[in-house]
């Protein structure tokens, strides 16, 4: 076995384990931060199951941004659609056999390559051009969507330009699954391509790219609009609140 296959190997292993535990222990910090005032954006659901209906509708249509921005909206909506596209039709070099569905999909995934360089383009261009988001731009959030950009013009210019063994790759994620590893295609814009995915993954956690499972723990989206029916109280003031009354007791 290659010194490039056990590199890669380690390099996706370890990037694996900083991803999924990095955004594990986000998501516990988050789950922890006390939320001590009622501060649901108006006009909110006064009811969990209208919460819950909202929610859905900003993770899917990004509703507040599209009430915000429509260009935003367009650019950023159909980039995370378009992410979401290639991801599940990344699916294919993770199961054997093959799901139907990921087969259905990988004419639309392909295009839909296209269609995230395009977005991640109008988004850049905003930060660019749009002086008060320049000027609120740091150099992390340029390098966040160069590295997006990269990534999904590697990946295009693998299915167009140089082509690379994709039964060979296929073998080797299926036996980093199952700790059986095999060969990994020596590639140059293959093991770019590889690299950068890596990276992203490792910074993830790290990075802006977190207000994906952070907008399920934003009290502005997730509070119900019931100040009046039920006292709100943050874990902490309400521990608070009864050792008062203990001690005056």
């Amino acid at each position: 076995m290659s010194a490039l296959t056990v590199l890669y190997a380690l390099l996706f292993y370890a990037a694996a384990a900083i991803l999924v535990g990095g955004v594990a222990y986000k998501s516990w910090v988050y789950a922890r931060t006390p939320q001590p005032l009622k501060i649901p954006i108006p006009p909110a659901p006064t009811t969990r199951r209208g919460v819950a209906l909202r929610m859905l509708t900003e993770i899917t249509l990004f509703r507040s941004l599209f009430r915000s921005n429509k260009w935003i909206w367009l650019f950023g909506w159909v980039f995370h659609v378009a992410l979401l596209a290639v991801l599940l039709r990344h699916l294919r070099y993770f199961t054997e056999p093959v799901w139907a569905w990921v087969t259905l999909i990988q004419p639309f995934g392909v295009y839909a390559g296209f269609a995230m360089v395009a977005g991640l383009a109008g988004l850049w261009a905003r930060r660019m051009f749009v002086d008060r988001v320049r000027y609120i731009s740091s150099p992390s959030d340029h390098l966040m969507l160069a590295l997006l950009v990269a990534i999904a013009a590697s990946g295009l210019a693998m299915k167009y330009l140089v082509h690379t063994d994709i039964v060979a790759l296929k073998a080797f994620f299926l036996g980093l699954m199952v700790l059986d590893w095999q060969e990994l295609p020596a590639d140059p814009l293959l093991l770019v391509h590889l690299a950068l995915v890596a990276a992203l993954m490792i910074v993830f956690p790290l990075s802006k790219l977190l207000h994906a499972p952070g907008v399920f723990f934003s009290p502005s989206l997730n509070q119900a609009d019931d100040a009046r029916e039920r006292r709100h109280a943050a874990g902490w003031s309400a521990s608070i609140g009864h050792a008062g009354r203990a001690r005056g007791g």
